[in-house]
This record gives C-alpha cells, structure tokens and sequence, in this order.
C-alpha cells in the first residue's frame, strides 16, 4: 500500500474507499498516488504537500517564490530531475536542498546523492509545482547560460522566438535579419563566454532531425550543456558563421574561419570554426584558443624529471630529427611549441609550417599550409631551406614527400621539429617505412622520438584518498608492500569541477633517444617488439608506466589510467 496514502488517510483528507479508488487507477495509469488523488479531487496539492511535509517533518515549499541558481542546476542533470521529479533549490557546502513530490522515495535520494557525491536534504513541493521548474529552468530557458557576467543577468526565453522556416526556404536575406536580432547574438556570446569560463576546448553544435544540441569538450571529454529550439539553428549557425566571415549562403560545403573574441576586459580568445553539412544542417566546431591556456614551461606539461633531462638534450642538438607522435588532442602542438619557446634566442631562425597555425609565437616564422593552393607542407619546406632557417618546425609529416625533405634537412643541419599520428614511440619506425622511407635515413636523422596523451587530473579541491583493490594494484604493477606506503586517490566531485571530479590535464610520455642499438635495430629492420624491447631494456618508459607514476604522486585515478593508456 502507498506510504503516502497512508499518511492522507490517517490525517483524515482521504477515506479507504478514495484510497481504493486511487490505487486501482495507479495500476492503470503509473502516476505517482499523491498526483492522482490531486486530479480525483479528493485532495488539494497545498493539502497534500503540507500533510506531507508535516507528517514526515520536513518543510513544504511554494517554488513560485524560488530564484534557482544555475550552478545549483548544473549538479543534477535535468533527465534525472525529471526521472524522480526533483528540482535542486540551494547548495550549502557539500548538501542539497531538494524540492521532491515524493519526500518517502529512498531509493531517489539513494541514487542523486551516489550521483553527485552531495548529501540531500529533502523538502517537499507539490509535483506540478516541480514539473513547471524543470520546463521553465533546464531545456530551452537561458537559466543554463546565466552567471557568466552580471551583463547576462537576465533570463532568456528562448521559446518566444519567431520560428525560422526550413533552410532551403530561407534566403539570405532572411537570415541576415534573423542572426542580427539581439537574442541571437546574445545567446552566441553566451556560449561562447560560457565555454571560455567553464575550460572548455571546443564547442559543438550538432543539428538533428527534431533538436539541436551543444555540447563542449572539458578536460578531454565532450558534456551537454543545451539543447537550443530547432527552430534557432539556422540562425545560430549563421550568426557565428558571420563572425568567422564565412559564407552564409553556402551551406552545402564545409568551411574554415576565425574570429577573435574580447570576453572580459584582460581576456581575448581566438577561435577557429569549422562548419561540415549532415543531413539535418551543418555541424559546427569551434575550436577555443585560450593563450592563457598555453604551457610553454616545459617543466610545468607533466615529464618525470629523467625524461624531460632526455628531450631538452634531443631538442639541444645542432641537427637532427625529433618526432613527438599521438592521436589528435593529445597535447603535440603544446608540447613543441614549448620546445620551440626554449630554442628561441635572437640569434636563432625558426621557421614553422602548420595546418592551421594555433597561436602566434613572437620571434618565430610561423606559415599557414594552405594545401588547395599548393602550399603544402612539402612546398613550404622546400621555400624554408632558402630561408637560412637553424631550426625547423612541420606540423604533420603525412606524406613521403614531407618526411624526405624533412629528413635531408636533418641530415644538412638544421633541427628538424614534427609530428606524426602513431599510438607509441617504437611504432614510429614502421610508421615512416610504410611511407616509403629507406631505414638508413630514419636512422641517421632521428634523434628521438616522444608518444604522449593527455589524462585527466584529480580536482584537488575534491579528491578523496582510498585504497586501491588487490586486482587494481596487480593490473598496474604495484605490490601491495609498495601500495602500503603510498596515498592514493579517487574523484568525488564538487563545484569547482562542476561535479566531474577532475579539472585540467596532465601529459604523460613515452621518451625513447635513438640509441646506437636502436640505430642498429632500425637498419636490420627490426619488428615494433624488436624495437620496443631494446628501447626498454635502455629505460623506456611506456604510456602506462608513465601513468602510474601520475597515480602514484596522487595526480590522477585508476579509471583515468584504464580509458587513456593499453596494458603493457
């Protein structure tokens, strides 16, 4: 029987016939038993909401009178406040006060206080009550996009704009009008402020049949933050198409641009766009160029102290080739624009090829490949070595082309500074003679070669220490007498990391210096095993190893290791 059928009928607001009826229709329907006797008439939401709250000796509240925070909302995603009809009012250290139609329901207080590491205290509010907050705050309401400045202070409804037609009716015109309105241009502001303030790399706007959705990539992982009208995509996607001075009228062709943006008054972000059409619109990628964000002290990107010893001496030398590999966004372009930052003295020329150039660096040459007119990474090669160039940057080495003539400039003196896409160091080897390149080159030029990824830090203000299991210690190499002297930590999560656990990032490296038995392995063609077991037996230290010391010194968790790096 119904808890709080119980409680209605004990008060004497219900009788056992009502409650009979009540429960027979709850089988019909599912609806909570309290929103059905509502709509039976035989008890009023105020009655029911104040008997509970009496009864269980809890506060009732009226939402009506509740302003709530959007930080507050953030902690509790909106599937899950519907899913229980829940709605956060207020945060008081590491509590919630959470409105519930249901106060009795363990098992939701169970779940959202698992799910946010924050303990509830629940008050009781009638459902529908609950139902308008959660239309009215998450979903299309401008709430979400709130606190970014007192200049955004204000709601935005997002609901009262005029609905925009389907693309191909739209002319250019028409959208010129739509993308200058101001709650437009607000709300790109909005989100692009929002980004820049919540860490966010990129920003996705993604067109699907029935909804539009954002999300932004924190730390490495993508998170929605909005799901806008579909009836604004077009003139969203516009408004940031011309602020990137991209062609509007084009929406059948993917486009590149930039644009640059003053966020608050000591803060300039540049942004580099990417538009791409889907079957429901285009798909837009803003790329978020924060040179606040940019780490030039190399001792501040995360190598163990013997590995950075290891690259400044490879990136000291007078000639050579040095390569850092790994997927996209793992932190290459960081890594050698700091080695570059290092190098960089006025009796030194340093010339870079890059697609496209991320941040400019004062006191170097710095060239945008623009492959459609022949300017590719091969051809701006080819126009640095009439340069007088000392020192040699090239994005990528995609081609044999690129990596020939960047291997001749190694061996004619000049450091030679690239990247290659490899998933570890000793791979990188195989990489380049599936290119084409003979193994006595790559011998003779290589330096060394670095794999790096990123992984996702610890938030400090949040973490909490624990003990590893015996299985987590075996699959990381760790005794338990080791283990016995060592803190170890978990995420929980907090509002300074907007519950996630973790904030920032941290490289980790896999150094391996062309040795002369490398040298000797290189040239009989040896296996990536062949390689990577000599490289070893010098010192290597693997992705993984390398991870576990970050999880060792407290810096990162078990499960931050498992998703970035294999087991060795």
């Amino acid at each position: 029987m119904s808890k709080i059928g119980s409680m209605l009928r004990a008060v004497g607001l219900i009788d056992d016939a009502q409650l009979q009826r009540a429960l027979e229709e709850q089988k019909r329907t599912h609806e909570t038993i309290g929103t059905i006797l509502v709509k039976l008439g035989f008890v009023s939401e105020t009655d029911l909401t104040n008997t509970l709250g009496k009864q269980l000796g809890v506060a009732s509240v009226d939402l009506s009178h509740f302003e709530i925070d959007a930080n507050v909302l953030r902690i509790i995603p909106e599937d899950i406040a519907r899913k229980y009809k829940v709605i956060p009012l207020h945060r008081m250290g590491y509590t919630i006060t959470l409105a519930m139609a249901n106060p009795t329901n363990v098992m939701a207080i169970d779940d959202i206080k698992f799910r946010t590491g924050y303990n509830i205290e629940p008050v009781v509010a009638a459902e529908t009550s609950i139902m308008k907050s959660i239309d009215a705050y998450y979903g299309t309401n401008s709430t979400e996009m709130t606190d970014i400045s007192d200049a955004l202070d204000e709601n935005m409804d997002l609901t009262e704009f005029e609905v925009i037609e389907e693309e191909d009716d739209v002319s250019e015109q028409e959208l010129l009008s739509q993308v200058e309105d101001e709650p437009v241009v607000k709300l790109v502001q909005q989100l692009i402020a929002k980004a820049v303030m919540d860490r966010a790399s990129d920003i996705h706007i993604e067109p699907y049949e029935k909804t539009v959705r954002v999300r932004f990539r924190v730390d490495g992982t993508l998170q929605t933050v909005l799901e806008p009208p579909k009836k604004l995509q077009n003139a969203i996607i516009s408004r940031i198409k011309i602020l990137s001075k991209l062609d509007i009228a084009e929406r059948r062709l993917p486009q590149d641009g930039r644009s640059k943006f003053k966020v608050s008054k000591n803060k300039v972000v540049d942004l580099r766009v990417s538009t791409l059409p889907t079957v429901f619109g285009e798909k837009v990628v803003m790329r978020i160029l924060d040179k606040e964000n940019l780490r030039l002290d190399m001792t501040k990107l995360g190598f163990e102290k013997d590995d950075e010893e290891k690259f400044k001496k490879a990136i000291s030398a007078p000639y050579g080739m040095v390569l850092v590999t790994g997927p996209t966004g793992s932190g290459k372009t960081t890594t050698l624009y700091s080695a570059l930052s290092s190098l960089n003295q006025v009796d030194v020329n340093i010339m870079t090829a890059e697609d496209p150039v991320e941040f400019n660096l004062k006191g170097i040459n710095q060239v945008n490949v623009h492959s459609e007119i022949g300017l590719t990474f091969a051809a701006s090669l080819r126009s640095f070595l009439r340069q007088d160039p000392d020192i040699i940057l090239v994005g990528e080495i995609r081609d044999f082309e690129t990596a020939e003539i960047a291997i001749k400039a190694a061996l004619t003196g000049h450091l030679v500074l690239s990247t290659l896409h490899t998933n570890d160091a000793p791979s990188t080897v195989n990489r380049m003679i599936n290119m084409g390149v003979e193994p006595f080159l790559i011998a003779s030029s290589t330096v060394l070669v670095l794999a790096q990824r990123l992984m996702r830090t610890l938030c400090p203000a949040c973490k909490e220490e624990y003990r590893p299991t015996d299985a987590e210690l075996v699959s990381l190499g760790i005794t338990r007498e080791e283990a016995a002297s060592i803190k170890f930590y978990q995420k929980r999560g907090c509002p300074s990391c907007n519950n996630s656990g973790y904030k920032g990032r941290v490289a980790i490296y896999e150094v391996m210096p062309m040795s002369e038995n490398l040298r000797r392995v290189v040239l009989e063609r040896g296996s990536v095993l062949d390689i990577k077991e000599v490289a070893r037996r010098e010192g290597l230290r693997t992705l993984r190893e390398s991870a576990v010391l970050k999880f060792k010194q407290g810096i990162t968790s078990f499960e931050e290791i498992i998703r970035t790096t294999f087991e060795d």
